[in-house]
């Protein structure tokens, strides 16, 4: 059973730093991912990350400011996020695919995940 638990959200001051964590059980392969809703807003992927290369694909929106990794002993998916924005603001969730690996041009949709997070609110004030 596959089961997504994030932490580490929180309230920041514009241009400050968090770290989101992902404990991950129960899951092995294909692609972990970050995606955040705002409310009024459709649910957006940020990172995603391949777990049989390691290769990884941002958002255009977080490039540069976000990085995803994977901590494979602790079975651990992080996103760190600096330069924070006010429009960051978000719940952020935690997801996986099932064993057929979206490719590139779609692997930030949420549409091809199937297990997901409860969330972890971001707050990033002006």
């Amino acid at each position: 059973q596959v089961q997504l638990v994030e932490s580490g959200g929180g309230s920041v001051q514009a241009g400050g730093s968090l770290r989101l964590s992902c404990a991950v059980s129960g899951y092995s392969r294909c692609v972990i991912a970050w995606f955040r809703q705002a409310p009024g807003k459709e649910r957006e992927g940020v990172a995603a990350l391949s777990t049989h290369d390691g290769s990884t694909h941002y958002a255009d929106s977080v490039k540069g400011r976000f990085t995803i990794s994977q901590n494979n002993a602790q079975n651990t998916l992080s996103l760190e996020m600096n330069s924070l924005k006010p429009e960051d603001t978000a719940m952020y969730y935690c997801a996986a695919t099932t064993l057929i690996c979206p490719p590139a041009q779609v692997i930030l949709t949420p549409s091809r995940y199937v297990y997901w997070g409860q969330g972890t609110q971001v707050t990033v004030s002006s």
